[in-house]
């Protein structure tokens, strides 16, 4: 098969072409070795660990976004339509202002909230991209002149703002708008400044690791930790407690992401022991579903990350994801099964790739938009060598943009 002329091998061999570095030295600026490298430029061999991608971006000097290639082609008119929408939020992020009136004409305040809680169920429940970049731009521009104009709804037009910046930082993280991320979160940062709630602060810092995380792990990780510790005196409020879990769970993935089982497993302990204090193993703040439930979601998600193989499916058989009212969320845990099962060898892989077809049933912009869920089905079909892989197999990697050619 004719390797994707966006698969991150080929990104990374074309930008070390253009930075004039030899193939031995950017294995060794990466810490990784020269025949690994010499496998991923040539297809044979996925990304799989967020460790790797970045270590590989700091070694170019790129970021990591830039890796990705995205966004990719398409063989789906929903997800074109989604990838469309990142020129209108950019286009929003650009115009609006706090306190700043953007003349357009706003609805009553009723139809917004009501908007600002569809928009909600479209970025944590159902992942939908599309629809939230249809959405969120116009909603924008209509909270901003509420912000201005009705003081008598200035803190509910705040949060709604500060939910339709998270919007805008997930759906350009998940579409590959380079930098558009990261001005959304600091967008919906200055809302929660103006809100002064502990639990709202907590939860932008976690928004912004995960906006971000990426450009430098050490930063997420004091950044979460700070931020745990500054809101450390409220966790009498529920509220504040689930945003305190959060981010340490934010700093646990920024340790995995540097190889860091043991400080890994501390933030963990911590998250754990908050989700405990909870009355229920699911908690209902701001959608993050923190909670006993998500923490063994985020433990599959992190033994993953660091490479556990068949330890992670002992990890998840005490996992039960059904329990979040969240299919995007129930998503991300059988992708990460699914990818850790396609790595632990040829015994696991049939359950692996039903891990993912689930994943992708649940939540299919979602799962088609993950790079580490696109490095898995690839390195798949190419050990499957086309027809071999079986129907299922060659229409999710259609779906995905990875249909062999010929």
């Amino acid at each position: 098969m004719e390797e994707p002329q966006d698969a991150i091998g080929a990104r990374i061999r074309e930008i070390r072409s253009w930075r004039q570095i030899t193939l031995r030295a950017t294995a060794d600026l990466a810490g990784i070795s020269r025949s690994y490298l010499s496998e991923i430029e040539r297809g044979e061999k996925p990304v799989s660990k967020r460790a790797v991608l970045e270590r590989l971006a700091a070694a170019l000097r790129v970021s990591p976004t830039e890796l990705t290639g995205r966004p990719w082609t398409r063989s789906d008119p929903l997800d074109a339509e989604a990838h469309e929408a990142l020129t209108a939020i950019e286009a929003a992020l650009e115009e609006y202002e706090l306190e700043h009136d953007p003349g357009v004409a706003a609805r009553p305040w009723p139809e917004l909230a009501a908007e600002v809680q569809r928009l909600r169920e479209l970025m944590h429940v159902h992942a939908d991209y599309a629809a939230q970049g249809r959405l969120a731009p116009q909603l924008l521009g209509e909270l901003h002149a509420a912000y201005v104009r009705e003081p008598q709804h200035r803190r509910e037009a705040l949060l709604g703002l500060l939910h339709c910046y998270s919007s805008c930082t997930w759906t350009t993280k998940r579409l590959g708008g380079r930098g558009l991320p990261l001005l959304a979160a600091r967008e919906a940062q200055k809302c929660a400044e103006e809100l002064e709630a502990p639990e709202w602060l907590g939860y932008v810092t976690w928004l912004r690791g995960d906006a971000a995380g990426g450009l430098s792990r050490s930063k997420q990780y004091q950044r979460s930790v700070l931020a745990a510790e500054e809101i450390s005196s409220a966790l009498d409020a529920p509220d504040v407690l689930q945003a305190s879990g959060m981010l340490h769970l934010s700093a646990a993935l920024a340790a995995a992401a540097q190889a860091d089982r043991a400080t890994m497993n501390t933030h963990l302990a911590e998250a754990e022991a908050m989700a405990n204090r909870l009355d229920g193993p699911v908690g209902n703040f701001a959608y993050m579903w923190f909670g006993t439930v998500n923490v063994g979601i985020w433990r599959v998600a992190l033994s993953t990350e660091l490479g556990d193989g068949p330890r992670v499916a002992e990890v998840a058989r005490d996992v039960h994801p059904e329990l979040i009212p969240s299919p995007s969320r129930q998503a991300e845990y059988w992708a990460d099964l699914g990818r850790a099962q396609l790595a632990s060898g040829p015994a696991s892989r049939e359950a692996g790739l039903a891990s993912i077809l689930r994943a992708e049933d649940l939540a299919p912009q979602r799962v088609r938009n993950d790079v580490f869920v696109r490095e898995a089905v690839g390195d798949l079909l190419r050990r499957s060598r086309r027809d071999a892989g079986g129907r299922e197999l060659r229409g999710l990697a259609f779906r995905m943009g990875l249909a062999p050619t010929g």
